[in-house]
Order: C-alpha cells, then sequence, then structure tokens
C-alpha cells in the first residue's frame, strides 16, 4: 500500500469565512472520489481541530493500492476537477509526503 499525505495552507487574502467554506468544499470534494477512484482505498480530509502551534490549515490522508493506483489519480478526471476547482484556487503552499506502508 501507499500514503498520500497531503497539507495545504490556505491563501492569506481570504477571510475567517471564506476559509471555513473553503475547508468544507475541499473536504466534501475529496471525500466524494472515494469508491470512485481506482486502487484508492481510503481517503479523509482533516479541517478541524486546528492548533495554533500548525503551519498548515488543511490535511489529505489517503491510501492507495500501490503506487501506480496512485499515479493514475493524480491524472483522473475526477481528481483533477476537484483539485483545479476547489483546492488550488485558494492555497498558497502545498506539501506533500508519499510513501510505502510496510505491513
Amino acid at each position: 500500500m501507499v500514503k498520500h499525505i497531503i497539507l495545504w495552507r490556505l491563501r492569506e487574502d481570504l477571510t475567517a469565512d471564506e476559509k471555513a467554506k473553503v475547508k468544507q468544499d475541499i473536504k466534501a470534494g475529496l471525500e466524494g472520489l472515494a469508491g470512485r477512484i481506482p486502487g484508492l482505498l481510503s481517503i479523509e480530509v482533516n479541517v478541524d481541530g486546528r492548533l495554533d502551534s500548525s503551519n498548515a490549515d488543511v490535511m489529505l490522508d489517503s491510501t492507495f493500492v500501490d503506487e501506480a493506483a496512485l499515479k493514475a489519480y493524480a491524472v483522473h478526471p475526477e481528481h483533477v476537477a476537484v483539485a483545479d476547482g476547489k483546492v488550488r484556487p485558494y492555497t498558497c503552499q502545498r506539501t506533500c509526503l508519499d510513501y510505502i506502508v510496510n505491513t
């Protein structure tokens, strides 16, 4: 299995209300991909409970059957639509960690 973890920071020019809406839209959009993309085993977006010590606003935690499934997800039209419509326009920083899960 492969884990795909993303941390995003939202743009500073967004108001608190806009950030709250963007977070919920990102969560709904990405979690809505569950069961729709081959090889995607789990997907969860964390937008709540952020402590002041954090330097990211949103976290994606997803699991794929293998690296090929992760690569296919990256270009899958439904994922690209969510990324282009709900994530990229509202974020200013992205950090990614992909790794193989040793079982």
